[in-house]
């Protein structure tokens, strides 16, 4: 248990070897916080892609990337598998390459906790799987996250580094850098009690989300994120598109009228390459010429989607989206 989930895929990272000048593929769209662990380690990252039928790494675009960089001879170290918004990627596929050619993937389930691919449960597929308890999340411990993994022997030491990097001596030895991660007893303690009401807070999530698709999935231009066959999604948040030449409303004029009636909305994560920390960094779209996260962030957005939303709340933000599209 670690304090936040971007310190877990930073001592994933480092458990893999990554350092200085080093190649890390990295899903493109997703939270900057997936990403930012690669430059602590003075790693380059490559930025891939999503597909439209999970919104997650396409795995046409991780072949792509991985037969041009064996081709230089630069295997990336790792490849960071990203589930946004609660959705799994592909990851028998993307394992499925990964494995091919010898590369670990670390599997961020940070949205994505309590949901299931084909049978196993989301952050079980990678070398490493990744968890945030950040308060935004299905549950919370304020701010807080986890790294697991079959390999004890890397979970014994990323522990020792999460705790300062201490050696086992009777006064304090240090012999190398090590990190302030820790998850404070208490805050696990309110962690531990959630984890009870998981399968709860996804059906209630769930619900959330069935309500919203009910009442405006049969409007123009309006398509919901999608769930892909096999799997169930704990529908962290509920994530719709919105075509404005279809709808006559741009997803930003629907979330600027939420806005106006005190709700909160906000369009998907701008990807990865798009951002200016980033600039000038390699990007592998899903097919040539066609960036499927580009055209998320141009038309994506979410609604309101906590466990504990009343029918009434609902219906107010329903009526509002409703409003404008109709």
């Amino acid at each position: 248990m670690l304090s936040s989930g971007t310190a877990a895929i930073h001592l994933a990272l480092r458990q893999l070897g990554v350092g200085e000048g080093d190649v890390v593929f990295c899903s493109s769209l997703t939270f900057v916080a997936s990403a930012n662990p690669i430059l602590y380690q003075g790693a380059r990252p490559v930025f891939i892609d999503a597909e439209p039928a999970t919104w997650n790494m396409s795995p046409a675009a991780l072949a792509r990337a991985m037969r041009d960089a064996g081709e230089r001879g630069e295997l990336p170290k790792a490849v960071i598998v990203v589930n946004l918004y609660g959705q799994n990627a592909r990851m028998d596929a993307l394992m499925e390459i990964c494995r091919g050619y010898g590369v670990p993937v670390i599997e961020d389930a940070a949205e994505s906790l309590g949901s299931e691919y084909q049978g196993r449960k989301s952050g079980t597929f990678g070398d490493f799987g990744v968890f945030s308890f950040n308060g935004n999340k299905i549950i919370t411990t304020s701010g807080g996250g986890a790294l697991v993994s079959n390999d004890t022997e890397a979970l014994d030491r990323a522990r020792f580094l999460a705790t300062q990097a201490r050696e086992p001596a009777l006064h304090y030895e240090h012999s190398e850098v090590g990190y302030n991660y820790r998850m404070s007893n208490i805050v696990a303690g309110a962690g531990r009690g959630q984890l009870e009401v998981l399968d709860e807070r996804v059906e209630q999530r769930r619900a959330v989300f069935e309500r919203y698709y009910e009442a405006l999935s049969g409007l123009a231009g309006v398509a919901f994120m999608p769930e892909l066959e096999g799997s169930k999604s704990n529908r962290w948040l509920t994530a719709l598109t919105v075509d404005p030449e279809q709808a006559g409303v741009s997803h930003l004029d629907i979330i600027g009228a939420l806005g106006a009636e005190n709700i909160e909305a906000r369009p998907v994560w701008k990807p990865m390459h798009m951002q200016p920390l980033f600039e000038g960094v390699e990007y592998y779209s899903h097919e040539e010429g066609w960036s499927v996260s580009d055209e998320l962030f141009r038309c994506g957005l979410c609604l309101p989607s906590g466990s504990s939303m009343t029918e009434g709340e609902l219906d107010r933000v329903i009526g509002v989206v409703e409003e404008m599209l109709r």
